[in-house]
């Protein structure tokens, strides 16, 4: 077998399997951004809960086949740590947009705050920023195109902040009874989880990207 065969053969597949699964998982996470943000208009019906569940068995199957494609790879496009590291952060963004979607009938809330509809409609842009980072992650060429788009996100991230600094503030004020702020305050946490969750997905795919322009 001549050398170019050889590497042929053992360098990843043209479609960068992990890039592929990476996209996957980033819309499932904007579809479950979107879920919740439709769940405080319209409310939690069966088929919205039925929604969350399909988005949470796919999340977690989309995890699965990242790493089982990271353990049977010889060679990979990115460090390993990396991609391990990129997986994780975006099944965590899943678990906790889910959680919350799930908590709103376990924790029995049928009226949502202001600052929970601000923080959904600011993870349904800060998901979709991330689709949009994850679409130019293959080509080191983006690397500009991906530093504006870790700006975007970073002001994301920085409005989450604002927004749950304010239902923190707002949710001490003593308005509300002590149960009522146990709820609400892990309602407001997961959400600002998932966003921070975006930010650490985007700053580690513009250090990768960096390192190898």
């Amino acid at each position: 077998m001549s050398k170019f065969n050889l590497m042929s053969y053992i360098m990843p597949p043209e479609d960068k399997m992990f890039f592929t699964l990476f996209q996957d998982s980033a819309e499932i996470c904007k579809k479950s951004a979107a879920l919740y943000d439709e769940i405080l208009v319209n409310g939690l019906t069966p088929d919205r809960k039925e929604a969350a569940f399909k988005n949470k068995k796919k999340s977690k199957l989309s995890f699965k086949l990242t790493l089982k494609q990271l353990n049977k790879s010889f060679i990979t496009p990115l460090e390993r740590e990396d991609i391990q590291y990129i997986a994780v952060q975006l099944r965590k963004i899943n678990k906790r947009v889910i959680k919350a979607c799930l908590n709103l009938e376990v924790y029995r809330l049928s009226k949502y705050t202001e600052e929970m509809k601000e923080q959904a409609l600011t993870l349904v842009k800060a998901t979709e920023q991330l689709a949009i980072i994850l679409s130019k992650f293959k080509k080191v060429s983006d690397v500009e195109d991906i530093t504006k788009a870790n700006i975007a996100m970073k002001e994301l991230e920085s409005h989450g902040d604002e927004v749950h600094y304010k239902a923190m503030s707002d949710l001490f004020s003593g308005k509300y009874d002590a149960l009522t702020v146990i709820k609400l305050r892990d309602m407001y946490k997961e959400i600002e989880n998932a966003l921070d969750a975006c930010f650490n997905v985007s700053d580690a795919i513009l250090n990768v990207v960096l390192k190898q322009s």
